[in-house]
């Protein structure tokens, strides 16, 4: 008589948590105003107006937007608030930094606002793999916001994870 297969992993009450789930999707552009300096570095308010006024914003619409300037240009605060002033009637969301600054921005909306009740005295893993820019931050965020309410916090896969936090 052959012995019935059990799988424990889905008996148990372990919940799995995606990060990748809660990806907000959309388009992102990195935005580098060094083509609107004098040489890449100077900025003179007149020129840069005027090749804001030029530009057309309409191509961000709905678009993610990171500003930022890759060249070692001494850029005033207010440059990059009237950029943003330009842009905001057409983004969903932008700000100062890299792409990996904006998808930790995201998260943290994203995330601010997770109902964690369902993992209440509960064993969670956090997935660890994802096919979407998931920033090491989020997973970050994750842990320190479900540890408030789960029995344990776990990382990886079912099959193969790491222990991070069980509560005592």
């Amino acid at each position: 008589m052959e012995k019935e297969i059990i799988n424990r992993v889905a008996q148990s009450k372990l919940i799995t948590f995606d990060l990748e789930e809660l990806y907000p999707e959309g388009k992102r552009n990195v935005l580098d105003i060094k083509d609107w300096l004098f040489e890449g570095i100077i900025l003179r308010e007149k020129e840069f107006r005027a090749y804001l006024d030029e530009e057309d914003w309409s191509v961000y619409q709905d678009n993610y937007v990171a500003l930022t300037c890759s060249t070692d240009a001494i850029v005033p605060g207010w440059a990059f608030m009237l950029v943003t002033a330009k842009l905001a009637p057409f983004a969903k969301k932008i700000i100062v930094g890299s792409l990996e600054d904006m998808e930790t921005s995201l998260y943290q909306s994203v995330l601010d606002v997770l109902d964690i009740s369902q993992f209440e005295g509960k064993p969670v893993i956090i997935k660890g793999c994802s096919n979407k820019p998931v920033p090491q931050n989020a997973y970050i965020m994750a842990t320190t916001k479900i540890q408030q309410v789960a029995k344990s916090v776990m990382y990886g896969e079912a099959c193969s994870s790491v222990p991070l936090f069980k509560r005592k």
